[in-house]
């Protein structure tokens, strides 16, 4: 892998920065600082050079996609309820245009009805779901194969 493959940017969406206030049932017992830490710890081992952007604003994580040309090799975004519903976002992933992987904490194909559409999943190379901060892990290992080719 070169070096100018390996640049991995980690986008957090609405209410991710509330983890540890959330049901640790569903979304772990780590604050939004800790799993960022061990995502990078993740990367680390991989080989993958890990940045991290939250926002609650789904304008800001649009323009955010738009500013990562040249930035970035690959993409983990778990969006959080907007992955559900955002075509703005879906938009700015297309024009984004690299590879990415959509994560999520909790399964969110066992939860409400509405949860289990995501209308950014075919722009995404994996979907990891339901397995806490491991999905983070699981999604970096997935991006790497895709980077390495």
């Amino acid at each position: 892998m070169s070096a100018t493959a390996n640049r991995i940017e980690i986008m957090h969406g609405v209410n991710l920065d509330q983890l540890g206030r959330r049901d640790p049932s569903l979304y772990g017992a780590l604050d939004l600082p800790a799993l960022e830490r061990r995502i990078g710890e993740f990367g680390e081992a991989l080989g993958l050079a890990t940045s991290f952007f939250q926002t609650n604003h789904e304008g800001e994580f649009v323009e955010h996609l738009h500013r990562l040309e040249g930035q970035a090799d690959g993409l983990v975004l778990n969006p959080g309820a907007w992955t559900h519903y955002s075509f703005a976002i879906r938009d700015a992933l297309e024009i984004a245009a690299l590879p990415a992987v959509e994560v999520h904490l909790s399964n969110v194909d066992e939860r409400e009805e509405w949860r289990r559409r995501s209308v950014l999943g075919e722009l995404c190379v994996a979907r990891v779901a339901g397995r806490g901060a491991d999905g983070y892990r699981d999604a970096l290992e997935r991006l790497r194969e895709e980077l390495i080719g």
